[in-house]
């Protein structure tokens, strides 16, 4: 990106956004937009056009998103769908009508096919059918790439299409209605260690694979893209290492030191049974992880139970 240029992050309050804030900071004069929901609402297109106009951003990442587990898009897939849809529509607009240079849209691994070819490769997009439980948030981002598909071939609009795996780490959400499985699992085990709880149930039967990438990891690629990447294909962003969510969980109790049982409860959803995402792409133009599950793990639960 070029230096002196205007970069709105949108979403800034959020995990992956704070966590590209953070790492935009470092590199000094570049002006960034990061305004609170009070002066822009993503949802309001009057608004977000006129934004747009008066500050004239040259670089866009669209990470504003409304984004929760299972339980949580179970419970507000019509919250999940429209807001979602609305604010990537009015920002792709925004962008294409201010010419801006690029935006960055990230998807979701959930909209790839729940029993895709493992790992999942991008040609797998739209190559099947989706996860039902978390079907309303996936449509959304489905539309949004899609969007910026059709505005790149129609109108030039330089939009790149970043897919990542699960995220977390610090900024994390951990109410027990929104919250996914790391932050989620991370306060029940410390509140069990606690509260000297000698069980911890897991929903499913924990055999679904996972990979993950810790926040600051996922900030990095998504600013590497938007400097090396000029693309309409969707690209992977992961780390190639998977586990088991029981696994998981027994990892997250070693760390916690919780000493009791972890039983599961099969009766309730495992979602898919494998999402794995095929990032060669990604690492053969020079961009790898560096931080491990463990180290990521150990980072974030001192940071948010263990501070003095």
């Amino acid at each position: 990106m070029d230096q002196n240029k205007k970069i709105l992050v949108t979403g800034h309050t959020g995990m992956i956004g704070s966590a590209v804030v953070r790492l935009l900071k470092q590199r000094g004069s570049i002006q960034l937009l990061t305004p609170s929901h009070i002066e822009l609402d993503l949802c309001n297109q009057a608004k977000v056009m006129s934004y747009f106009k008066q500050h004239s951003p040259d670089y866009v990442f669209h990470l504003a998103a409304i984004v929760g587990g299972i339980h949580a898009n179970n419970t507000y897939p019509a919250k999940f769908i429209y807001d979602n849809t609305q604010m990537h529509c009015n920002v792709i607009e925004a962008a294409r009508q201010s010419h801006i240079k690029k935006i960055l849209f990230p998807g979701s691994a959930c909209t790839y096919p729940k029993l895709a070819s493992q790992p999942i490769k991008e040609s797998e997009f739209l190559n099947g059918l989706i996860e039902p439980t978390n079907i309303a948030y996936a449509a959304a981002k489905i539309n949004g790439i899609v969007m910026c598909q059709a505005y790149a071939r129609q109108h030039q609009l330089n939009a790149i299409i970043a897919m990542p795996t699960n995220a977390y780490g610090i900024g994390d959400n951990f109410h027990p209605e929104a919250s996914h499985v790391i932050p989620g699992l991370m306060k029940r085990f410390h509140e069990a260690k606690k509260q000297g709880l000698s069980e911890v149930v897991l929903w499913g039967t924990g055999t679904p694979l996972r990979e993950f990438i810790y926040v600051d990891d996922l900030a990095d690629a998504l600013i590497f893209l938007m400097e090396n990447y000029n693309s309409s294909e969707i690209i992977n962003i992961g780390t190639m290492q998977e586990i088991s969510i029981l696994n998981l969980a027994q990892e997250l109790a070693e760390i916690i030191e919780f000493k009791g049982k972890i039983a599961l409860d099969a009766t309730k959803p495992d979602g898919a049974p494998r999402k794995c995402l095929e990032s060669s792409r990604l690492f053969s133009l020079n961009w790898k992880p560096k931080i491990s599950l463990r180290m990521g793990l150990k980072k974030m639960y001192a940071h948010y139970f263990l501070k003095s």
